[in-house]
């Protein structure tokens, strides 16, 4: 059974020092896709605006800059607020949003509850999927292999 933590909330779309618009957001996170968040900008269109890019990068991003191309990510003050900053860069522009800290912080900490860091393959069953692909088969033969499974040209008949 997979779980998913999301959290909606506010993020502030800076424009200019002086100006920001406010975006509605929803912050997600699921345990079969443990390495990834994603968040979805409601901007008042028709379709939202998804992104995704690794939970480690948001995570050490609450603490210090990191990150480069079309994700950044750093801690700042803001009128004595703590806030997130998120750079973000696609070739349909760039964006700058303002997340409260104390509120991406929070809803990290769950996501590392439900998958604490280190853990991520296990969430995957990579493990497992490659021990059952490299198990041997019950009545396989290894004779078998070595046959040709497409007979040549030259061959009557499967010969």
């Amino acid at each position: 059974m997979h779980t998913v933590v999301e959290r909606e909330l506010e993020l502030k779309l800076v424009l200019s020092p002086e100006r920001s618009i406010p975006v509605p957001a929803l912050l997600s996170y699921r345990t079969d896709d443990p390495y990834a968040v994603h968040i979805t900008f409601h901007i008042g269109s028709d379709h939202p605006v998804n992104w995704t890019f690794a939970r480690e990068l948001l995570v050490e991003g609450v603490f210090r800059a990191c990150g480069h191309g079309d994700v950044r990510v750093w801690p700042t003050k803001v009128a004595g607020r703590s806030v997130v900053l998120m750079a973000l860069s696609s070739p349909d522009g760039d964006a700058l949003l303002e997340a409260p800290a104390a509120q991406v912080s929070a809803w990290l900490e769950r996501t590392l509850r439900a998958v604490p860091p280190g853990s991520e393959a296990e969430q995957l069953g990579i493990d497992d999927g490659l021990a059952e692909l490299l198990a041997p088969t019950p009545g396989c033969h290894d004779e078998l292999w070595l046959c040709d499974p497409w007979p040549s040209d030259e061959s009557k008949d499967g010969e």
